[in-house]
């Protein structure tokens, strides 16, 4: 079995979790998650933990039993604690509103971009970046790469939407290409 799939979650107090069937339903402080596992691995719960297990021997489902752990921790984990990811928008003129479910960018653009939120995530602006706030952590990985792709970082001058924690591998201009 998958070294991933073999290790139990540990299901924290005020997190229900109900199995039926394919079907995982997990309900906690901050909201409630559902989702449909593969067919061949199933969840067995009892006193608080949870385990995957598999139906059958073959690689496939050994890789899907490790998937499904992970899938299912980080249900767990948002509706528990929730989860975050910050963008970092860098740039002379460039910043970020939002109001209700709509982010506006200015990022260098003739006009404005607006960016519409989805249900499930909560954003909050200020001068130097954007604060995504979610409990389903699929969903807010895909919505930051989206407002990422708006206007991706340039390698000159580091102009753009970037992740908070991630490096820009910076290129020499013209100008100093040539001083050698």
């Amino acid at each position: 079995m998958s070294r991933i799939g073999k290790s139990p979650l540990m299901i924290p107090k005020g997190v229900t979790v109900d199995i039926n069937g394919v079907h995982v339903k997990i309900k906690g402080p901050k909201g409630t998650l559902e989702r449909d596992i593969r067919p061949e691995v199933e969840l067995v719960e009892s006193d608080g933990i949870l385990l995957v297990k598999c139906r059958d021997n073959s690689k496939r489902t050994d890789a899907f039993s490790g998937l499904t752990r992970s899938l299912v921790n980080n249900m767990i984990q948002g509706v528990d604690k929730g989860f975050e990811k910050k963008l970092i928008i860098e740039g002379v003129g460039y910043k970020a509103e939002v109001s209700g479910s709509i982010l506006t960018l200015n990022v260098g653009y003739s006009n404005p971009v607006k960016f519409n939120l989805p249900d499930k995530v909560k954003a909050d602006a200020d001068k130097s970046g954007i604060k995504l706030e979610s409990i389903d952590k699929e969903l807010l990985g895909l919505t930051a790469a989206r407002i990422r792709a708006v206007r991706k970082p340039e390698p000159y001058k580091g102009k753009g939407i970037r992740y908070e924690n991630e490096h820009i591998v910076r290129k020499v201009g013209k100008a100093a290409g040539k001083a050698l």
